[in-house]
């Protein structure tokens, strides 16, 4: 999907400021609220506007400890072995990777202890061969797409 500069200043404004109403969003841009709203229902249809939730941390939930699981899937069990992550409350995400395993798993715990306990579960579940976890120690790039955005913008400027 083809983003332009409207698209790359209008999501800059929902991350910036995402409990602003559609109709002040429409007023800082200076473009009608109809537009604003065409715009929006776009970005969303396309996939590149994907929820409205809150940014919850699992730290302040009581889930300090953070993780990367890769976890070595016997062939052809890769389906399951993804669908069972699913049922594990404290994997927060989950993909396949190429490389050292097959899946990546993100996940919070509250101690090491209960990270244990969770690697214990995994290595448990059918068709999983084998695990290696990762802790993090300190985030130092928090998430974003915010600098993503801005590029994109910048590149479709230029091609204007």
């Amino acid at each position: 999907m083809a983003v332009d500069q409207l698209d790359t200043r209008i999501l800059r404004l929902l991350l910036e400021q995402p409990r602003t109403s559609v109709r002040e969003y429409a007023r800082i841009l200076g473009v009608a609220r109809g537009t604003l709203q065409a715009r929006l229902d776009r970005l969303e249809r396309d996939g590149v506007i994907t929820g409205t939730a809150p940014t919850l941390s699992p730290a302040a939930l009581g889930h300090p400890v953070l993780a990367f699981v890769h976890i070595e899937v016997t062939q052809g069990h890769l389906a399951d072995v993804g669908d069972d992550l699913a049922g594990v409350p404290e994997i927060i995400e989950a993909y396949s990777i190429t490389g050292g395993g097959d899946l990546l798993a993100r996940v919070a715990a509250r101690d090491a202890g209960h990270l244990e306990d969770i690697v214990q579960q995994l290595n448990r579940l059918p068709g999983v061969v084998r695990t290696r976890t990762e802790v993090a120690l300190r985030e130092r790039v928090p998430h974003r797409v915010l600098p993503l955005v801005e590029a994109i913008g910048r590149a479709a400027a230029e091609r204007r």
